[in-house]
């Protein structure tokens, strides 16, 4: 029965993705998901607007922040440090297997979603290149699967795409994938089987292959991973949805490096209030000339690489800037964090 009612909510979903106007009208509030069919009206001109007194509204708001506040350091897990590989002689070696979990992405808020390892996101997967990698997939799901390596130059017999380059991993099967780690940058990994529903529902991770000379990159003082994911489980960062995300922290001065992924379905445009950002690189590869921003637009499959530089003591917003992603009348939700500066 769950398995229906997650696969009729991500059709619906799906569905509502397909015009900017529907993808506007879809968004969750605590312990409810909207969609076109039920979302309440936006515009003070439709009669089935939701009637709440500016009091109740503003307490609402005020709520919603202060669970947020409450929750800061709570969640170690939704800033992960990389996977540790197993060794076997000179070969990294990363064991994945997908399962079929109920994932919360916030009190109340709990969906069937497909995984690597029991989580959303996936482990990070970190080597460097020139390393040798082996990746061990065992699929206990009750679909079959497979891993694409979005962004990473892998021999085309690795490159994860059933029945063009491998079979399919089958319920019950393991799979194996084993590369020279060839360019660096940020990438991700993700099923390329069925993939509007697996990804969208959590058969996705980070995947950074450092360079071998380290005399490009920037030195930092924090690196962080934020997965952008939408439809199936809601409009979330790194696999939870305001207010049970977590803040990005710093010290007045430190620089921090950002690594934007969009594995949803729809386009994110990412706003940090305050403090600029500068972008270094995309999909991977460095940009010959960084460019300053307060805003990183960032469609499917992308990635970005940005610096920011803690300059400005306070609590900073930091949210998607489609606004239905990120804010109703009930207050922020969905795809909102903040940046703290010490």
């Amino acid at each position: 029965m769950a398995e229906q009612l997650g696969r009729r909510r991500f059709l619906k979903m799906a569905g509502i993705s397909a015009g900017s106007v529907g993808a506007a009208a879809a968004f969750s509030q605590p312990g409810k998901i909207f969609s076109a069919g039920n979302a309440p009206e936006l515009s003070s001109g439709r009669t089935n607007v939701l009637q709440e007194t500016a009091e109740e509204m503003d307490a609402m708001h005020e709520a919603g922040v202060k669970k947020f506040l409450e929750n800061i350091g709570k969640d170690p897990n939704f800033f992960p440090a990389p996977m540790e590989p197993v060794m076997d002689g000179d070969v990294k070696v990363f064991n994945l297997t997908c399962q079929d979990v109920q994932w919360e992405t916030s009190p109340g808020n709990t969906f069937p979603a497909m995984t690597y390892n029991g989580i959303v996101p996936g482990p990070i997967l970190r080597f460097t290149e020139g390393d040798k990698v082996r990746i061990v997939v065992k699929n206990e799901m009750k679909q079959s699967t497979a891993i694409h390596f979005h962004g990473l130059r892998v021999p085309n017999d690795q490159d994860g795409v059933p029945f063009l380059t491998q079979p399919v991993i089958k319920p019950g099967e393991t799979h194996q994938y084993e590369f020279v780690a060839p360019n660096s940058g940020t990438h991700m990994y993700h099923s390329h089987h069925n993939a509007a529903e697996q990804v969208t529902s959590g058969l996705l991770g980070a995947l950074i292959v450092d360079p071998k000379d380290k005399s490009r990159e920037p030195v930092v003082d924090g690196d962080y991973t934020i997965i952008l994911n939408d439809s199936t489980l809601g409009f979330t960062l790194n696999g939870k949805e305001f207010p049970y995300t977590q803040p990005v922290v710093a010290q007045k001065g430190q620089k921090l490096r950002i690594r934007y992924m969009n594995e949803g379905l729809m386009i994110h445009p990412m706003h940090l209030h305050g403090i600029p950002q500068m972008v270094i690189a995309k999909d991977g590869f460095n940009l010959p000339v960084p460019y300053m921003c307060d805003t990183v637009n960032i469609a499917p499959g992308e990635r970005y690489d940005v610096i920011i530089e803690a300059d400005s003591v306070g609590v900073w917003a930091f949210h998607c800037h489609i606004l239905t992603h990120a804010e109703s009348r009930h207050g922020m939700y969905g795809m909102v964090t903040v940046l703290i500066v010490k």
